[in-house]
């Protein structure tokens, strides 16, 4: 684990290690190349991410007592279930944290948000123009007949489709402790216009350019990088209001270099940290005050209007729930 630093004149000192548990692809990438170099020089210590790990929650968890990670990334749901189960240590007040989108902050700063999105709406662009249709602007355009066929819903277990679930709950008159109206009029209103029930959102850009799919959930971020491969999708903000999707961070509790952690955990959320983030891995800041330019200053002030009417869920009372809830989907919607 983290080696411990020895003083010596003329002798090189030994480098303390900070071990992150984060999920790889583009977020590693970026964060191992533009962010963490500046913290490590800052600081003299190194940063590493131990190979990627689908289920970095079960690796804190089973090294609860002598923690082998210093510092961990998870989705704000899942981040709810590591800070029930004490896994996370309060971050120590910083210049930082006032800054932060008030859905960044997590309930006694156990963690924070180090980048925003949110659930809305996506649609096939090329499909709605040559068809002459106007882009959708509620969640209950999924029901409308026209896209008979045309929807693509992604299952319950993924978060886009718990949160395009949950945000038609709402609109039929339930909430994040009751999903019953959700359940009972699934069936009669989306139901029938739903293509196929994906698991994931790996299957959205094909279904695109094969015409198949006209409206599916998604977030900005997604459809931004799926226009970089020349996908002909668009975001569409519902009226009802999107649904937040942070991706957090958090201290690891009785961590081996709980000094050092801190002060990563307070660099990470710092307009330098977040704007390199931003400008190299197209991920939007949490701290409004990360200087953005051209296309990611668009993107952020596009953020920063849709974040004016985002929804967050009650994950204390989802996280509850929501084996119950896959169980049901699975048997009654999904079948």
């Amino acid at each position: 684990m983290a080696a411990l630093a020895t003083v010596a004149t003329g002798a090189a000192a030994q480098t303390k290690t900070l071990y992150i548990g984060m999920n790889g692809g583009t977020m590693e990438k970026t964060y191992t190349q533009y962010v963490f170099p500046a913290f490590e020089k800052l600081h003299g210590v190194k940063v590493v991410v131990p190979g990627t790990s689908s289920d970095i929650l079960a690796k804190a968890q089973a090294n609860k007592d002598s923690p082998q990670m210093h510092v961990m990334f998870l989705d704000d749901g899942i981040m709810v279930r590591a800070m029930g189960m004490g896994l996370c240590e309060k971050q120590k007040p910083n210049p930082h944290l006032a800054d932060l989108y008030p859905a960044a902050r997590f309930k006694d700063d156990l963690a924070t948000g180090v980048s925003v999105g949110m659930t809305g709406i996506a649609y096939n662009a090329k499909m709605f123009a040559d068809k002459g249709w106007a882009a959708p602007t509620s969640w209950m355009d999924f029901a409308d007949p026209k896209y008979k066929g045309k929807v693509v819903f992604q299952s319950m277990p993924s978060s886009f489709g718990l949160h395009g679930f949950l945000m038609f709950n709402r609109i039929q008159g339930g909430n994040d402790k009751n999903v019953e109206p959700g359940f009972n009029n699934w069936a009669k209103t989306i139901g029938p216009n739903v293509l196929e029930y994906i698991p994931s959102s790996a299957k959205i850009s094909e279904m695109v350019q094969t015409g198949e799919a006209a409206i599916f959930p998604l977030t900005p971020t997604a459809v931004e990088a799926l226009k970089t491969k020349g996908i002909p999708v668009e975001y569409a903000q519902p009226k009802e209001g999107s649904v937040v999707l942070l991706t957090a961070q958090c201290v690891i509790a009785r961590n081996s270099e709980p000094e050092l952690a801190q002060k990563l955990a307070e660099f990470l959320l710092s307009p330098l940290a977040q704007a390199n983030v931003l400008q190299f891995g197209a991920q939007i800041p949490t701290n409004p005050k990360a200087p953005a330019v051209g296309e990611g200053a668009e993107q952020v002030a596009k953020i920063n209007q849709w974040m004016k009417n985002a929804v967050t869920l009650d994950w204390d009372s989802v996280n509850a729930s929501r084996p119950a809830w896959n169980a049901r989907w699975n048997k009654t919607i999904e079948r």
